[in-house]
């Protein structure tokens, strides 16, 4: 691993470790999307997570992370993110749950989320979902050698607007690697970027995940310290992959396609 500018770039074979730290994440969430429907509680999604993740060789990279108290950030309707599971948390017909996770294996992480219906979801809450991963999509096309990290900001937040919604500005997605949180930031909007905005490189691994609000972009923490609401307290969406830049175009580490049965190496 060597360093440009402050950002952290992969070789090839640390860019396949992470690959297989991502497909513990991306087995993780696709277990979570198949158990999900009304009554279950997010505590149980959290012990799920955390129990698939072991199974497969893999740590659990949010639990203890600054003291967050789960493996698992679960997030329902108006939660954008990192909201806490609970017993007392249970998901019910007409929700929408977004299920944020991350993996460490053999000292690379991996880092992806989701946005899950609970049963049948209706009208702008369908479109809010759709929408929101057709941006992640598109900010993806973006990461190629020699363009900037404005070039996927642009794409997502484009996109969003578009159709009506808001790009939340207090998180951003980030680079990552032998950390969780590596440089550079990744936003998704372009205010403040410009032309010092960072060139993407060959080897550099970025998360890229749009937190999209139905209402208002502005958002706030509550008194768990953890969980971010809108501040309207209208729903939002949150998809996340992890990317690596290479000659060949963008390398979605965190995509998995249960046919083609990747596996995990013990």
């Amino acid at each position: 691993m060597s360093t440009a500018s402050g950002v952290f770039l992969k070789t090839a074979e640390e860019i396949e470790l992470m690959r297989k730290a991502n497909l513990i994440v991306a087995k993780v969430l696709g277990q979570l999307r198949e158990v999900i429907k009304p009554g279950v509680t997010t505590f149980q999604l959290d012990k799920i997570s955390e129990q698939t993740c072991h199974d497969l060789g893999g740590v659990p990279a949010f639990k203890g992370y600054y003291g967050y108290p789960a493996s698992l950030c679960a997030s329902i309707n108006e939660e954008v993110v990192h909201g806490i599971p609970s017993r007392k948390r249970i998901l019910r017909e007409g929700d929408i749950v977004s299920l944020d996770f991350g993996a460490i294996y053999q000292g690379f992480y991996g880092d992806a989320a989701i946005t899950v219906p609970v049963g049948t979801i209706k009208g702008r809450n369908c479109e809010l979902l759709k929408i929101t991963e057709e941006a992640l999509l598109k900010g993806i096309e973006q990461a190629q050698i020699g363009k900037r990290v404005a070039d996927i900001a642009k794409a997502v937040q484009t996109h969003v607007e578009t159709a009506g919604f808001s790009v939340v500005r207090q998180y951003v997605g980030h680079g990552v690697g032998a950390h969780l949180h590596e440089e550079p930031e990744v936003p998704n909007y372009v205010e403040g970027l410009g032309k010092s905005s960072p060139r993407l490189k060959k080897g550099m691994v970025i998360a890229i995940e749009p937190m999209v609000n139905m209402g208002t972009h502005k958002v706030k923490v509550l008194e768990d310290q953890w969980t971010v609401v809108t501040q309207d307290r209208k729903p939002s969406a949150h998809f996340e992959h992890s990317v690596a830049i290479t000659e060949d175009g963008p390398y979605i580490l965190s995509l998995w396609d249960p046919g083609v049965g990747d596996t995990v190496e013990r």
